[in-house]
């Protein structure tokens, strides 16, 4: 028995090994490589030399970093407000008592399947031809919400949102299913109903999966960038420019790919902080209950 365990725990071993070599070479290796080049003013080519914290130092005096960062925060707020609203209402419905709620959730996952590139480029269109021309048959006139500086926003939240939705919504389905059925009988004895039942009972008990929902969709928020790319491309004069894209955009072909690295950097440093905000803050919220 011990021969054939040791057998078996090699063969784990080789299998992992692969596994981790990949991810050496493909995620930590470049995240070190950043790391180093956030301290140079390399341009993407060519020589360069270090230069410390000039890089970080700058990114605080940087306006167009500075205005990047503003637009991420709001638009990442913006969807984990609405994307987890919508799932868990949309959650609530397709886990009660209704006919053909197994295929509706299907048709409700349909898109986190699709790319984000691909949704960009369909929204793209609607925002640019179809909406305007019914906004014209109505009113007589009617204007792209991504030509305008003020409200190019707005569609890229609608994009974000639309597609996250289907991942929240199963996941909160998900967490109502561990809610016993007990618990309702015995709420329904001492007289909660509707919105009574819902805060006293469901609630907290599937907090640990709104935990869940708060974090990944705020990551996944902040890290905005296909649909950037697919509707604006940072425009109209850099009033849609997140981070990622403009770490992308100047770091590849701007000649900045020191700066940005050290932009990366900071961003990665924030996002960590954030997630581990929230788990601690929700955490708390989950011990009190």
């Amino acid at each position: 028995m011990k021969k054939k365990r040791s057998n078996l725990d090699k063969t784990f071993i080789w299998m992992t090994i692969p596994c981790v070599i990949l991810f050496f070479l493909f995620n930590t290796l470049p995240l070190i490589k950043g790391v180093i080049y956030s301290f140079t003013n390399f341009r993407g080519y060519g020589s360069y030399q270090f230069v410390g914290l000039r890089n970080y130092a700058d990114l605080f005096t940087d306006a167009r970093v500075g205005h990047s960062y503003l637009f991420t925060f709001g638009v990442a707020v913006c969807v984990t407000i609405i994307v987890n609203v919508v799932s868990l209402i949309l959650a609530l419905g397709l886990n009660s008592k209704i006919k053909w709620k197994s295929g509706m959730r299907a048709m409700y996952f349909v898109p986190n399947i699709l790319g984000a590139l691909v949704v960009g480029y369909i929204f793209n269109y609607f925002f640019t031809y179809i909406l305007p021309a019914f906004q014209k048959m109505l009113f007589g006139s009617g204007s792209s919400l991504l030509s305008s500086p003020s409200w190019a926003w707005v569609a890229i939240v609608v994009v974000c949102a639309w597609q996250a939705i289907a991942m929240q919504t199963i996941i909160y389905i998900s967490g109502l299913q561990t809610v016993p059925e007990d618990v309702y009988e015995a709420g329904a004895i001492d007289g909660s109903t509707g919105w009574t039942r819902f805060k006293t009972l469901t609630l907290p008990l599937i907090l640990p999966f709104v935990t869940i929902n708060l974090v990944l969709t705020m990551k996944n928020a902040l890290m905005v960038f296909d649909q950037i790319m697919a509707l604006t491309k940072g425009g109209p004069a850099q009033s849609t420019e997140s981070i990622s894209y403009l770490i992308y955009n100047n770091g590849m072909s701007g000649g900045q790919f020191g700066f940005q690295s050290a932009n990366a950097v900071l961003f990665f440093v924030i996002i960590v902080l954030i997630s581990v905000f929230q788990l601690k803050y929700m955490g708390s919220k989950e011990e009190q209950l």
